[in-house]
């Protein structure tokens, strides 16, 4: 147990996180508008508080020890509850009563969230709503570090810590260029396009995606040869318009006006993109219970 939390100050909980992150004393100084000395007297001051060492020092570096990097994770925690304590009282002063912060996958915003955001807005008109555009591996991040209250995912691999809902499923859409010879008048299956090139979300960033185009392209006996990837999805089409390779996206991502290119809606085909609602399980916040009983 600490005995003199009463001497922990916020100031050396920011003293610390800016160490930690650039590791260098002279440029952490430079970022606090402190001396070098100053800092170092007062990093050993929070480490008498602590009764740990939380770096270890050389002539030449700066590292965490142990006890440094499971203090890290605390501090931004405390340093966040705090922030948000005085972001919701801010909020409360200017007669609203709570915020939301939403992460959503790009596609997500084209059809689906839009009128979601709309009703429940209207619905509870003193919720502060923040969105932000993030991948799936970002929001899974955002989640755990209580940064987002919601992510809209197409992905279903989450920690036990989490609670999935499935939201929304649609098909695929094949995305050609313009005066590609094949169009949904003569179009029969993908496995006519097999010595296409294709463009494709990154794995990484979306592996069950990633991984029903390849199942996809596999039942009609074929694995497609990658040229390039991208999860923006204007990149994609600017890449097919300018015959780069050809791509399979969500039907809702289609944007039949913007570009010289054309799109196939897959229909009879076994596999569908789905959309997930992910929240932690452990969120408390009033204004997340609201959004989630709407959905």
């Amino acid at each position: 147990m600490i005995s003199k939390t009463n001497q922990l100050e916020f100031r050396l909980l920011r003293y610390f996180l800016v160490l930690a992150e650039n590791l260098h004393y002279t440029q952490s100084a430079e970022i606090l508008f402190i001396s070098q000395s100053a800092l170092s007297q007062q990093i050993k001051h929070l480490e008498i508080i602590l009764g740990e060492q939380l770096f270890k020092r050389t002539n030449r570096k700066v590292a965490l020890t142990k006890a440094g990097v499971l203090f890290e994770v605390e501090a931004k925690r405390i340093l966040k509850q705090v922030d948000d304590s005085l972001e919701h009282w801010q909020l409360q002063l200017n007669g609203e009563v709570g915020q939301l912060t939403i992460g959503f996958v790009g596609s997500a915003m084209y059809r689906y969230l839009p009128p979601i955001i709309k009703k429940y807005s209207a619905s509870q008109p003193k919720i502060n709503l923040k969105l932000e555009e993030l991948i799936n591996k970002e929001q899974l991040k955002a989640l755990e570090n209580d940064a987002i209250d919601v992510g809209f995912m197409r992905s279903n691999s989450v920690t036990s810590n989490m609670q999935l809902k499935l939201v929304y499923s649609e098909n695929f859409s094949l995305v050609l260029p313009e005066d590609h010879p094949i169009d949904s008048a003569n179009f029969t299956n993908i496995g006519t396009l097999s010595e296409e090139s294709f463009i494709l979300f990154p794995n990484e960033n979306s592996p069950l995606y990633y991984q029903q185009i390849l199942n996809l392209c596999a039942e009609y006996g074929f694995s497609p040869k990658i040229s390039h990837k991208s999860i923006h999805g204007p990149t994609i089409f600017k890449l097919v318009e300018n015959k780069m390779g050809i791509a399979i996206v969500p039907n809702s991502l289609r944007d039949d006006f913007n570009y010289k290119i054309k799109f196939i809606e897959l229909k009879n085909v076994t596999h569908t993109t789905s959309l997930f609602a992910v929240w932690k399980k452990e969120n408390k916040n009033a204004a997340l219970q609201h959004f989630l009983a709407q959905l």
